[in-house]
């Protein structure tokens, strides 16, 4: 196990390194970024004094690991906008973002994992076609929509939970719902197809052979090989849902890290762009590192892969 948790370590670092490469990058997309600071009305030396305040007048390389070893450190730079340092801006929506993708998740795990079983057991019959029309409507509705629709109902209508904002637990409700609607199918629908091709092995009739219970046939031999692709699936799901919230956020008014990265975009404010992107794909980074190594430990043949 040691070897295998070495190399995907170092795979991580190394794909941790690129993204910081590409995040820091996108400084330059928009040309020189002391031109873009200093505006249309900027005079050359204006641009002059952005460029050495800024330490833009050094190598690129330089200033990358300058820039990196920084954002290690936890010091983002300061805000363009704000005129605050970009770190406690961030943590304190990614907070908000942390909290409404977990639920989010939590959510889709409690009722995915189980309907999928459910539906594994009998395929083709009544529980296991409405699973798959819970599915095909989850993946063709627009989570925006449906956003709207459960706002007019339950908010505007029936008073019931607030439309916007998270000053109180409430206010998570209808967002949760939907961001969970939105990962639920996948989910749903991988672990249906791995119990399926699970409960057809020899082994599972080997064990019902033995007088094993249905529950223990279903959660101690099938569920534990029919979740391996399961897990790979969940990290990268939770993983648009911290990063992919921008439509939830805006549409719920939450002032969450997809809703200050959308904000940010519009004002150019790139240091808030650059973290943004940096933190999310490190979290991304380390989910399906640690998807990875709780496969291996399910299944000891993967050490190998």
């Amino acid at each position: 196990m040691l070897p295998f948790l070495a190399r995907r370590l170092i795979v991580a670092a190394l794909v941790a390194l690129a993204v910081s490469a590409v995040a820091f990058g996108l400084m330059f997309v928009s040309g020189d970024p002391a031109v873009v600071l200093a505006g249309q009305a900027g005079r050359a030396q204006d641009v002059e004094l952005i460029r050495q305040a800024y330490g833009l007048d050094r190598p690129i390389p330089l200033q990358f690991l300058s820039w990196i070893g920084n954002a290690f450190a936890g010091n983002f730079g300061t805000s363009l906008y704000f005129n605050l340092p970009v770190a406690p801006i961030i943590a304190e929506r990614l907070s908000v973002t942390l909290v409404l993708g977990s639920a989010a998740f939590l959510l889709a795990l409690v009722v995915a994992v189980p309907l999928g079983i459910l539906a594994s057991l009998k395929p083709g019959g009544t529980i296991d076609r409405i699973a798959l029309m819970l599915a095909v409507l989850g993946q063709a509705i627009p989570s925006f929509w449906l956003g709207l629709i459960l706002i007019v109902i339950f908010g505007v209508w029936y008073g019931l939970v607030p439309i916007s904002g998270t000053e109180s637990w409430q206010g998570y409700i209808l967002p949760v719902v939907v961001l969970n609607y939105y990962a639920m199918p996948a989910l749903m629908r991988l672990t249906r197809a791995g119990m399926i091709d699970v409960l057809t092995a020899d082994y599972i009739r080997t064990a019902r052979a033995k007088g094993a219970s249905q529950p223990r046939v279903l959660l101690v031999h099938a569920l534990r090989n029919a979740v391996l692709p399961l897990v790979s699936l969940a990290a990268v799901q939770f993983g648009l849902m911290l990063s992919g919230s921008i439509v939830i956020e805006s549409v719920f008014a939450i002032n969450g890290l997809g809703r200050l990265a959308w904000e940010s975009l519009l004002r150019s404010d790139l240091p808030v762009v650059q973290a943004i992107i940096l933190i999310l794909s490190l979290i991304y980074v380390t989910l399906t590192t640690a998807a990875d190594l709780i496969n291996a430990w399910l299944d000891p043949r993967l050490r190998s892969a």
